[in-house]
């Protein structure tokens, strides 16, 4: 019962599976010409049929009618017992009729014997004549009141060398011949066969006239779903602006209408959430430049503090620690939520130098005084063409990272793959757990939630994750087969068109074709990073400082 049951579902998805192959205009003019050829066909088809049975029985009827009464009329003054001669003058005088058929009379003659009188003995012999209907001819009934003559009048269609015949025959009651006709059917065939093409003209012309019905049609249906496309393609695209134009009453102007109430909500939505954000980006920006003042007056005290820390009473010492510790803590914060507010503003741009990666690698870990925790496998003259500080800052994120979270040694390798560069850190610690990898690069993720404070702001993945993106590259975190966690860090070897695309972004936006430079001073070490004092680092030194602008 299952097997049974699935066929038509089968079907059905099969049709449904081609029929998305086809556009909607195709599909709407295919079912319209499918629709309109069933239509044409089965009533050219019932008109055929009909046709035709009328044509046969009219012409059947006149022509057994007149056969009747001939043979009646024709056979009567014959004697008893006919001539040949006589037999056939009668058959000669039956075919000399307005239906155009033959005869042929069959009886007794004197001599005893059988003699076959045909108006056209060429055409017309017993042996044209079906044994069957013979049979039927000569087979005598009995009279009943339902049944008052012995022999009746019967008729079969044949095919003789490809044209059609009636053929009839009947036995005269009473005694006397046995009489049987040949009607060629060839004008009715010709006729049925000119009324055949005639519907199949008309057939076709009430499928050329459906698929132009169904043109228009498709072309008043789907003329508004398309501009409807467009449109929700353009509102896509960001034009939030994009209306319909809405006329008449119909179902497609209540799509419009819906359509641009929905696109209104939207715009009006947009624009509260890039209000908010954007006062959100202007608050903390303010907030980090207002900070960075007071900041700057601790800085200088802490420094002060801890040059002498050597001298102050044990008691305070580690409080002045403390103290020392979390101003570079929130000092780094500082810098990092203003490089995030550049990101989110999309003022970052890339100030692009050629750079010698290993030298630049080796000026990263040096700089944080990281050279006896790191192993460099980097070859001389790889030269790219990228922002130095943007490649300084992401290095200084990944190999913090991984000597804060990971374990010693950390591994940094510095390959080619045809435009591309790739630079791996792999460091020998526990690696990082399936639930983290997701998030290792979101904003203030801490894997820990039992230890919410840490040195780190929690922004420095997401920072180094930042300025790959806008070189055109990316990072990714994943395990190593052998323990550790590895960082895979792709840039193209030369960034130039990424940055091309973003200066010609900017003069779209503003009209101006000038280049920014983001931190408004020299070249720096780097970024802050939430990495604080690495494995091989002094006293506070593996803190990343940043040119100030």
């Amino acid at each position: 019962m299952s097997t049974v049951s699935d066929e038509p579902g089968r079907a059905r998805g099969w049709a449904a599976g081609l029929l998305r192959w086809f556009s909607l205009r195709l599909r709407l003019m295919l079912v319209f010409g499918l629709v309109a050829l069933t239509a044409a066909v089965s009533a050219s088809a019932i008109a055929y049929w009909l046709n035709r049975d009328a044509v046969l029985t009219r012409t059947q009827d006149a022509a057994l009618d007149e056969f009747r009464k001939a043979l009646k009329d024709d056979t009567d003054p014959l004697p008893s017992v006919p001539t040949c001669s006589e037999l056939r003058e009668a058959a000669g005088r039956m075919a000399d009729n307005t239906q155009k058929y033959e005869v042929l009379l069959i009886t007794r003659t004197k001599d005893a014997g059988s003699c076959p009188a045909a108006s056209d003995k060429d055409l017309f012999t017993l042996d044209v004549v079906p044994s069957s209907l013979r049979r039927a001819v000569d087979q005598k009934r009995p009279v009943s009141k339902g049944n008052t003559s012995p022999y009746h009048l019967y008729w079969q269609r044949i095919t003789l060398d490809g044209t059609p015949y009636l053929v009839g025959g009947a036995k005269v009651n009473g005694g006397g011949p046995t009489g049987y006709m040949l009607k060629s059917l060839d004008t009715e065939r010709q006729d049925l066969n000119s009324l055949a093409w005639s519907l199949g003209i008309a057939t076709g012309l009430a499928l050329i006239g459906a698929a132009l019905l169904a043109q228009a049609a498709a072309a008043t249906v789907l003329r508004p779903v398309q501009r409807l496309g467009e449109a929700a393609h353009r509102l896509g695209e960001g034009h939030l602006d994009t209306r319909l134009q809405v006329s008449g009453s119909d179902e497609l102007a209540n799509l419009s209408h819906t359509f641009n109430r929905a696109a209104e909500r939207l715009q009006k939505r947009v624009a509260e959430l890039s209000a908010r954000e954007a006062s959100s980006r202007r608050f903390v920006a303010d907030m980090s430049h207002e900070l960075r003042t007071p900041l700057t007056a601790i800085t200088a005290v802490t420094e002060v503090l801890e040059e002498e820390a050597d001298s102050l009473d044990p008691m305070i010492a580690p409080a002045v620690q403390l103290v020392v510790s979390e101003t570079r803590r929130l000092n780094d914060l500082v810098e990092n939520l203003m490089e995030v507010t550049r990101f989110d503003a999309g003022t970052a741009r890339l100030v692009l130098d050629d750079v010698d990666v290993a030298d630049q690698v080796t000026a990263c870990i040096d700089a944080r005084a990281w050279l006896d925790a790191v192993e460099l496998d980097a070859a001389r003259g790889i030269v790219a063409r990228l922002d130095p500080r943007r490649l300084d800052v992401i290095l200084a994120n990944l190999i913090g990272n991984a000597l804060k979270h990971g374990g010693s040694p950390v591994r940094v390798s510095v390959r080619t793959d045809g435009d591309e560069l790739l630079i791996k850190v792999r460091d020998h610690g526990p690696g990082i757990p399936e639930d983290v990898l997701p998030h290792v690069f979101d904003r203030f993720y801490k894997a820990s939630a039992s230890r919410p404070r840490s040195e780190g702001s929690g922004l420095g993945l997401s920072i180094a994750m930042e300025n790959a993106h806008i070189h055109g590259g990316d990072i990714s975190a994943a395990n190593s087969p052998e323990g550790g966690a590895v960082f895979t860090l792709r840039l193209p070897m030369d960034a130039s068109r990424i940055a091309s695309d973003e200066a010609g972004d900017e003069r779209d936006r503003d009209g101006s074709a000038g280049s920014e430079r983001d931190d408004g001073g020299s070249k720096g070490k780097g970024k802050g990073t939430d990495k604080g004092t690495g494995k091989g680092t002094g006293k506070g030194k593996g803190r990343d400082e940043e040119g100030r602008p």
